[in-house]
């Protein structure tokens, strides 16, 4: 199983229909659980998921519009009677905790987990957070309110030991970890082994960025270098191109037109209108310009090593 993986439990838009339920994923690294925006159901999407609620520990909100946070008060109210605890963060512009906290307040005042926010800079996007394994940073978008992506990124892994190698050399089991990070090895006689020498190059670093709401903005490519997996929102088909531009969103030909500037190895498309019957034809049109196009759905798992 995946150490690093991602569970769609939304991609709809706006309007919450029988075929999508409102924005909202599950991003997994080892035993920790980050959900991305927080629509409406997403508390049941992961019951039907098997999304842990008592492995979350980080939310985050791209932005207050409705479909991306209405499902938050419901989430933490549920996660408070099944007696989650810890501490949980929710990273999110400022605006939205002072009204989540007013709700958690009137609502949920005696929770079990101590519910603490990370009150994001619109202007500043960087860094937000600087975990042991992996980074979460945010990029600017470029929709109708403020609006972050997020990109969660490995940190470089730990070379792989020879074996043989170091049975040959005569490498104690002290003398592992320091390989790993790099070290040369000094033998008892003084003799310098070259690291190359004793280990293979590490396992590749992985990186997934969560882009949703936004309009066209081919600036954002270069932001996303180096990611391998792009989730980008595909409200609409090319025949509502000028209707994206007004309302801040993309079609999926835009979408793909992001992600092959950007070098990236897969892109998922979502957050599809209520008037999109079928997300295989926005697929179908990302294609054109981008081969690797997965058209998202709920329940769909995306493992990245």
């Amino acid at each position: 199983m995946s150490i690093f993986s991602v569970t769609i439990l939304g991609c709809g838009s706006a309007t919450p229909t029988l075929r999508h339920f409102p924005s909202a994923q599950a991003v997994a690294y080892g035993p920790r659980i980050m959900l991305v925006d927080c629509g409406e159901g997403a508390q049941l999407q992961m019951q039907r998921f098997g999304v842990s609620f008592a492995r979350v520990r980080d939310i985050f909100i791209s932005h207050l519009h409705g479909d991306h946070f209405l499902g938050l008060p419901g989430l933490l109210s549920t996660m408070a009677l099944h007696g989650v605890e810890g501490t949980v963060t929710v990273h999110i512009f400022e605006q939205g905790a002072e009204v989540l906290a007013k709700f958690m307040e009137v609502f949920c005042p005696e929770r079990p987990f101590n519910l603490e926010y990370d009150i994001m800079d619109p202007g500043r996007p960087g860094l937000l957070m600087d975990e042991k394994h992996f980074t979460v940073s945010t990029v600017a978008l470029s929709h109708r309110v403020p609006c972050f992506g997020f990109v969660f990124r490995e940190k470089p892994k730990l070379r792989h030991i020879d074996g043989e190698a170091a049975k040959y050399y005569g490498v104690p089991h002290y003398a592992m970890q320091s390989l790993r990070e790099g070290a040369d090895f000094v033998a008892a006689d003084g003799t310098t082994i070259p690291n190359a020498r004793l280990t293979r190059e590490p396992s590749p670093s992985r990186a997934y960025a969560y882009c949703s709401d936004t309009a066209f903005e081919p600036s954002l490519a270069e932001r996303l270098r180096g990611v391998d997996v792009i989730y980008h929102e595909a409200t609409y088909g090319d025949a509502d191109a000028v209707k994206a531009a007004a309302r801040g969103h993309s079609t999926a030909r835009q979408a793909a037109e992001i992600a092959a500037a950007a070098g990236a190895r897969e892109l998922v498309i979502g957050h599809y209108s209520k008037m999109v019957s079928d997300p295989e034809e926005l697929a179908a049109q990302a294609r054109e310009i981008f081969a690797n196009t997965v058209a998202a759905t709920e329940g769909l798992r995306i493992d990245m090593d």
